[in-house]
This record gives C-alpha cells, structure tokens and sequence, in this order.
C-alpha cells in the first residue's frame, strides 16, 4: 500500500482523495453492524457537541447578513439545537435502514451450470460539492458510511465554520469506533482551485455529486473530468385543474410554496385552469398574501388580483424559468390540462410537478404526461424527499435519468458488480 510520505509532494487535495481511496477499500467489506455502530456513535457525538457546533454556525450566519444574504439561503444556512438534534435524529433513521452492500439485484444458474449474481457494492470515493446547507455534510458522510462508500466534502465557504466543525465531531465518532476517520474529510481550501483539483481527480474520485444553484451544477458537469451525477434545480409547478377540490389546493398551493422557501422542492409556478379560475384565485391570492408570498403574475391572472390582498407584479419571461427560492411565485391561467403540461414541459428543470384534482382521467393523463423525477397527485411538491419517501436522508435529488433519478438514498450509491461460480467450467 502506497504510504502518505510518497504522497507529501501532492496537494492537499490530492492527499485527501488518496486517504479517501485507502478508507474506501477497508469499508467496502465491512459488515453492517460496524458501519451502524459508526453511525450510531455520530448521532451521539453531534447531539453532545451540539453548542461547539451552533457556535461555529453563528459565525458564518452572522458573514451571511452582513453580505446581504437573502432570508431562504439563510435558513439554509442555519443550525440550531434543535435542527442538529433532527439531523442526529436522521443519521439515526440511516442506521436502521437495511444495508444495500451485498444485496442480490438478480442470480441464476445457467444452463451450463455456472452461479451468476449480480450483488451491489460502493461506489468507492463520492465528492460531494454542494452551497451553504451544512446539514447536506451530516446527511452524505451519513449514506456514504452506510453504503460502504468514503465521501470527501466541499462545502461553500459560507459555511466553512460550520463544515469544519460538523467534519471535526464526524471523524472524531468514526474514529472512535474503530473506522478510518479518512472515510469522511472535508476538502482542504476555500478557493475554487480545490473545486476544479477535486473536478479532475479522476481515478482517485469516483464519482462527484453537485448540491446547489444552476451555475454550480452547469460549471460541474461541464468542467469535471470526473462522471457526476447531476442534481437539478427545482423550478417545481402546480397545477390546479377544473375539477380540484378548492381547499385542498388552497393548502396544497400554501405548503408547496411557502412551508420552506429555500429549498429545491418548493413550488415556484401555480397553474390555474381557465374553467376554476374566477372560483380560486382569489382565495389562492389571499392565502398567498397571508404567506408573505409576492404573486408574478400573468395578465389573466392580474385580472383576478385586484380585489385581493396579494402583491402582484407583472410576470415576464424569465419568471417562468426562476427557482426563487424566495416568498415568490409565478402564476399564470391556462386553457387546459394540456397547456398546462406544455407549459410544463417548456420550463420545468425536471424535479417535481403537482397536479390538484377530483378527476382520476386528469390524475392519469398529468402522470403520463409529464416527464419528472416526481409527479405528484394531490400532494404538496414538498415531498419530494428521501427522508419523506422513507429512504433516510438523501445525497441529493437526481434530476437526470443516470446513473439514478430523484431522491438518491442508499442504493442509488451503490454500483453492481457480477459474481460468477464455476466448478472447473471453461468455455468452449
């Protein structure tokens, strides 16, 4: 085995992803009771050293208002006792899922006798480049262990103190249960350089996963020599049809835009069926008001907002196409389902989409339709989640169609490999 001396002349980029690769190769045969109880030790580690951590936190928050930081991205941004108590609570729910590693995705035996199974086994070394949500470094160094995978993290640097803390608790537990610490690092530096150092680790890296806005993921898959695995933006819609039940998408509407405003699965268009609209929009546009939530309007949709309480502004192209992550949306009326979806189809990012009706043909139609990691019926688009979906907390919510799509939980970090048994067989 190749020593870290040989390595001093390297980067430390370079030495991370080396270490990251001899700790993949002494977790890939673990048994699961090792990884849980490494993941165990994590949870009690983060909820004991909770204030070490919220005090880092503190100060990338105060760096954030004093930068003009948006309120959603500093919601993301924070941790309170409370929110790191849930993200132990999460690293808890990982451990009790089953391990992936070692699962039969299918075997036979041939005609000629020979055992075939195809078994998952880790990826090996995931980079994970993601923006100011430090809970994302619990939640991957959490699936990555489980999954017998060793993750190197490169987090913004607007949450620098805060990934440095939480990777200080996390090697510390892992340590500490008899694991290679070098299984969960974060990415030495703060300058893009150790981005696009990590972005051409191929060999050492396999393979990279970017969390964040449009420009991060483009930059990523157009400059990494490494494969990724694309998580989109989420331009998510919701589409209230002719038949929908007005509370119901009243509530659906509300949750799916404002219960978090600074998350990828929040909703950013409300679509409105022409036959619904004079019923809805103007209770739609007085619980929006009462959200906070600014309406970007449409001329038919305009037409409906002048005897309520909402603030509307007149909506433009580019408003079809923007992930706010912020208490806005668009709005426009539509002819028809079929608009609807064409609407859809014209600027969706791909994540989830939303359809708020009685009427199961519509229900089908909207599902078949629509080509989205999710589609919802009747549902807010907040669920879209892997801890909602009962996977434990995701890596990240793949918005291409490979190596995984939507929320990406445990086996989506897996590969396969064949094992084939003979006894003395040889091909003829």
């Amino acid at each position: 085995m190749t020593t870290l001396s040989s390595h001093d002349s390297m980067s430390p980029v370079s030495q991370a992803a080396h270490r990251a690769k001899a700790a993949a190769a002494t977790l890939a045969p673990l048994p699961r009771a090792a990884k849980d109880d490494a993941l165990l030790a994590i949870a009690d580690a983060l909820e004991a050293r909770a204030d070490e951590i919220v005090e880092a936190n503190a100060q990338d928050v105060a760096r954030a208002r004093e930068a003009g930081t948006g309120d959603g991205m500093i919601d993301r941004l924070t941790l309170t006792p409370e929110r790191v108590r849930a993200i132990a609570s999460d690293v808890r729910d990982v451990a009790a899922l089953p391990d992936p590693v070692g699962e039969v995705v299918r075997g036979s035996t041939l005609p000629n006798g020979i055992d075939l199974r195809q078994v998952r086994v880790p990826l090996g070394v995931v980079g994970i480049i993601y923006e100011g949500r430090p809970n994302v470094t619990v939640d991957a160094a959490a699936l990555c262990l489980k999954s017998g995978n060793a993750v190197l993290l490169r987090g913004s640097s607007s949450a620098y103190r805060s990934n440095t803390a939480l990777v200080r608790v996390l090697r510390d537990a892992v340590g500490g249960a008899g694991l290679p610490a070098d299984a969960v690092q974060l990415v030495p530096g703060e300058s893009r350089d150790s981005v696009r150092e990590l972005m051409r680790a191929r060999g050492l890296v396999d393979v990279l996963i970017p969390r964040g806005g449009a420009s991060l993921i483009n930059t990523v898959v157009q400059e990494s020599v490494v494969p990724v695995i694309e998580t989109g933006t989420g331009n998510c819609h919701v589409y209230v049809d002719a038949t929908a039940d007005l509370d119901t998408a009243v509530e659906i509407l509300v949750n799916s835009k404002a219960q978090r405003v600074g998350v990828c699965n929040a909703a950013e268009t409300l679509l409105v069926h022409q036959d619904i609209a004079a019923d809805f929009l103007p209770r739609a546009l007085d619980a929006l008001a009462d959200a906070g939530v600014t309406v970007h309007a449409d001329e038919r949709v305009m037409a409906y907002a002048k005897e309520s309480r909402a603030t509307v502004v007149e909506a433009t192209a580019e408003d079809w196409e923007t992930e706010y992550l912020s208490y806005d949306i668009a709005a426009a009326v539509v002819d028809s389902l079929d608009r609807a979806v064409e609407h859809i189809r014209r600027w969706t990012s791909g994540h989830t989409e939303a359809i708020v009706t009685t009427s199961q043909a519509a229900a089908r139609r909207f599902t078949r339709l629509v080509d989205s990691t999710t589609v919802a019926v009747n549902a807010s688009t907040r669920f879209t989640d892997g801890g909602q979906f009962g996977f434990g907390a995701e890596i990240g919510i793949s918005t291409q169609k490979l190596h995984a799509r939507g929320p990406m939980g445990l086996p989506e970090l897996t590969s396969t490999k064949y094992i084939v048994t003979g006894d003395g067989h040889i091909r003829s």
